[in-house]
Parts: structure tokens; sequence; C-alpha cells
């Protein structure tokens, strides 16, 4: 696009682009509004099309659609853009106050590279790889290959957590400060075995993890990782029992009340079930619902000196954020909490 100084004659614009899209062999249709200017596209045998857009104010916008797999067809489109360039700095001089090009969006590719962020952006990874890809009877998994994070694991288009992002999982055991020797740990979730990896080095007593089949994880998620994952799970889940931990597929909501009634408590209780939902109607959300209850069941199990780690979510999102800080008042048990902000590495934003 090019943004002008000064309104733009569409009609000139527009005079001065079309030989360009002619010379391709394009034939054109234009529309003309009295005060919104003009559209016109251009379209090719080979069913490639362009919109040329010129709007009174000084805004003259060029998409280009074309099927290219190779090379070649890749230097005609930038060939035709610089052409489109050039011709509109002889036009306007030095009345263009800003011109950008943007990269391609590749559509209907066998690797899907595109993944949106929690507040609505749009982030495009350097996936070179489908790794894994399986339906379970809860949800969609995906191992993905990042040449710069490593394997991806993404749940139901979600993207939870790569080879790349140590910091998270640091996080979410207290960033260093936690002594877990010889504790007693529960982890909610947590289904790429980063967080217990992490935490049987520390020689706690026991660490219980418990996968939430219908939220978080299944039995597929710990297969898929324990294969190609192994960067963030190391072998914890080749067994689901070792020497200082135990894995248990099952809900977790009526493990979480046995455990009360049964009167067991944790030193440490980890949630990484989901993330503080996007939506800001508690009321009327299910998610909220089931983070309510997950809080108050974990507080029934945490000794009343012990501590309850969970995620966030994008720093972004302040409102969803504010409002799960409020639901922390409403526990049955009063509480105090801290948090921290770290940047993990393939959500490519603060978290």
């Amino acid at each position: 696009f090019s943004c002008l100084n000064l309104a733009a004659d569409c009609n000139a614009v527009l005079k001065a682009l079309q030989p360009i899209f002619q010379e391709q062999g394009m034939t054109e249709t234009v529309h003309n509004w009295e005060d919104h200017g003009y559209l016109a596209t251009y379209i090719k045998k080979n069913g490639s099309f362009a919109n040329l857009r010129i709007h009174p104010h000084g805004l003259v916008l060029v998409d280009l659609q074309s099927y290219n797999d190779n090379s070649k067809g890749r230097e005609e489109v930038d060939q035709l853009l610089n052409k489109v360039e050039e011709r509109m700095k002889e036009l306007f001089h030095g009345s263009i106050k800003r011109v950008k090009r943007l990269p391609a969006i590749l559509r209907g590719g066998v690797i899907d590279r595109y993944w949106p962020t929690a507040d609505g952006r749009l982030v495009e990874y350097d996936i070179d790889e489908v790794v894994y890809d399986e339906d379970s009877p809860f949800q969609n998994i995906k191992i993905l290959h990042s040449k710069q994070f490593g394997n991806i694991l993404i749940l139901s288009g979600d993207v939870n957590l790569a080879e790349s992002d140590l910091a998270y999982t640091q996080a979410i055991m207290g960033s260093g400060k936690e002594d877990y020797t010889g504790k007693e740990v529960l982890i909610l979730g947590g289904g790429d075995g980063g967080i217990l990896y992490e935490i049987v080095k520390l020689k706690p007593k026991m660490v219980t993890m418990n996968a939430l089949t219908s939220f978080n994880i299944d039995q597929m998620v710990i297969d898929g990782c324990k294969k190609y994952m192994r960067k963030t799970c190391g072998d914890v889940l080749d067994n689901l029992k070792g020497e200082c931990y135990q894995v248990l597929i099952e809900d977790c909501i009526p493990v979480l009340k046995r455990y009360a009634k049964e009167g067991r408590m944790f030193d440490y209780v980890i949630n990484d079930l989901t993330a503080v939902p996007i939506s800001t109607s508690p009321e009327e959300d299910s998610t909220w619902e089931f983070l309510r209850l997950i809080l108050d069941l974990s507080m029934k199990v945490l000794k009343q000196d012990g501590k309850y780690f969970t995620q966030g979510n994008c720093i972004n999102l302040t409102d969803a954020l504010t409002l799960y800080e409020e639901q922390l008042s409403r526990l049955y048990c009063p509480v105090e909490f801290s948090k921290e902000t770290v940047c993990v590495p393939s959500y490519m934003e603060l978290y």
C-alpha cells in the first residue's frame, strides 16, 4: 500500500497504473464511486488476479493473489509490485508518506504456518514440517517443527508449548525460588511432561501429575510428546510411574474431590490445565466456572503454607487477567497472590 501526504486524484492514479496490469494480459473491471474512489480488478487467464483500491484521502492499496508453486512465479509477482511502486513514486514524487509491502500469505499449503494470538493478532511461524497430527476423542493434537523453536505442541489450534519454552515451565514452577526437596507436589494437566521433568530433578518426595481428559490432555498427547518432545519431557513420560512420581490419566475433578475427602494435602499445586479465558463474562462462560471449581478444590488439598501456581494469559488481555484476580477474592478461604511476566519464545508475546 501507499499512503500519500495529500488527497489522491483517483482517476490519475488509475490511468498511471493501468498499463502495468495490461502488460500482463490481465482483463480490467473498474468500479467508480463518486465520493469513495475506485476499485479496479485485473484478472489473468491463469486465474491470478489483482485488486487496486484507490481512496480519495490518499490511500492506495494493491492486493495480488496468484497460484505460484515455484520461484519463477514468485519473481513475476515481485516484478509487478516493483513496477507499481516505481510508477507511484514517479507520479507523486515526494508526496508519498509511506510505502509498505507485506510478505505473501501462503494459503492451502500442506503445512499451516499461521496461528492467532490470544489477543487477536496473526503470527506466521517458520514451520517446515508436520511431525505429528492426530485426532483423539477429545481434541486435535499437532506437533509441528519450527526452525527457531523446535517442535511445537498445538492442541485444537492453540499453541501450547515448544521445545524452546523452558521460560514458561520455570515460571509456572516459581522461577527457581522454591525448594521442592522432599515436597508433595500435584500437577494438574501438564501433558507435555515439561513441568514433571523439571521438578523430578529437584528431588521431591512425590509428584502426582493428574490429566484432565476433557479439557487438556489425554493418553495420545502423552504418546506424542514422549516421542517427539523429548527435549521438553526427557524420559519421564516413558513410564506412568517412577521413583518419585506418578501420572494419572483421569479427570482431575473427581480425584481432587477424593483427595479433599481423604484429607490428602500437598505442598504445591501447579495448575497447567487451561489459560485464563479471553472472555470477560465469567457468569456466562463455562471455562470461568471450571477455573473457579479447580481453584476451590485446589485450596482444599493445599497445605496451610502451601503454594498454588498457574498460568495467566497474554499480557495484552488486561480485562480478562483482572477478572481472574477478582475471582481470587471469592474463594472460600483468604489468599495472597503475586504475578510475574515472562517472554515465552514460541508465543511471540509476553505472558
